[in-house]
């Protein structure tokens, strides 16, 4: 088993096991992990919208100068690119590193054709490599730069969002299981 199946598995159970103990306290159903669900082509749509929305807004914010909320922005709006051919596969995911392990399984699986570069971006940054989207939102989220510093960077990352979109898009309405 590869380690994206292994890490699928264990998100699988996870979310088992919290939406077991949810019931068994009387609780509302939630997980933070992933579950299987029927595949759901109008949540995949929905969450295309939801990442075309956010990329304009991308493009608002920078016209701005708010080029650190940009980032975070970024990373959400590929996020959704994710969720929707989740979606399409039929998982819910409320964890990210659930949702990327699910990307490389699918890839690995054949099912998705997804360049590996959009799930790398949300790997965290190694000692002395480029930060990635995801090291740079929670830098400029949590952080206290009111800019950021490399607005080069964040434009690259807008392309890269608008790409990931297109391809997300060909994978839902033009791939076939």
């Amino acid at each position: 088993m590869s380690q994206a199946s292994n890490h699928l598995k264990w998100c699988l159970e996870k979310a088992k096991k919290e939406i077991k103990e949810c019931k068994k306290l009387g609780k509302r159903e939630k997980h933070r992990g992933l579950i299987e669900t029927e595949p759901d082509m109008k949540d995949a749509q929905k969450h295309i919208e939801k990442a075309v929305h956010d990329l304009k807004a991308i493009n608002y914010l920078l016209k701005g100068d708010f080029s650190d909320i940009s980032a975070s922005m970024v990373f959400y709006s590929m996020y959704h690119c994710f969720l929707a051919i989740a979606a399409k596969f039929g998982y819910e995911s409320r964890n990210q590193t659930c949702t990327i392990s699910l990307m490389e399984f699918l890839r690995e699986q054949g099912k998705i054709d997804l360049d590996s570069k959009y799930i790398d971006m949300f790997r965290y940054a190694e000692q002395g490599q480029k930060k990635s989207v995801i090291d740079m939102r929670e830098d400029l989220t949590y952080g206290v730069d009111l800019s950021a510093d490399d607005k080069k960077k964040i434009i690259e990352l807008v392309e890269d969002c608008k790409n990931l979109i297109d391809a997300a898009k060909e994978i839902i309405y033009n791939d076939t299981e």
